[in-house]
């Protein structure tokens, strides 16, 4: 059985979408998908694939998903909340924590960015995303 994913966008305007969806092992996979699929690729996710989804999403600079799987933000805060569940790390923990307090605190999306890109140590989202997306569809 496949749980629906949810879409944040695309990464080229004419490409799959990419986004998540729970795991029927408390998790979340990383999903690719065309049109309104239900995804076609998946792969476990892990934190810092989830907080490059959630800084794509809050710097709504993607291609639009397909409407009826775009994620939405009480599931964004849900996949920064699992991410930061599973963070070991003191200090990674602690900027995981801040920018789920930020989602939860309904702060400015700038505040909110700020914080996830800690929590995804300044590295560059996108690029991230690319290259999980080329290992998924090979």
């Amino acid at each position: 059985m496949r749980v629906p994913a949810c879409a944040v966008g695309r990464l080229d305007a004419d490409g799959p979408w990419i986004g998540f969806a729970p795991s029927l092992d408390d998790g979340y996979v990383l999903t690719v998908g065309s049109g309104g699929s239900a995804g076609a690729h998946r792969e476990l996710a892990e934190p810092h694939d989830l907080i490059a989804l959630a800084i794509l999403y809050f710097e709504d600079a993607l291609a639009e998903p397909p409407e009826e799987l775009a994620a939405t933000l009480g599931d964004i805060g849900a996949v920064v909340r699992h991410a930061a569940e599973r963070v070991t790390d003191a200090a990674s923990r602690r900027a995981f924590d801040e920018a789920v307090d930020a989602i939860d605190d309904g702060l400015a999306a700038d505040v909110v960015l700020d914080r996830l890109a800690r929590a995804f140590g300044g590295a560059d989202a996108a690029g991230h995303l690319r290259r999980r997306l080329a290992a998924l569809i090979g």
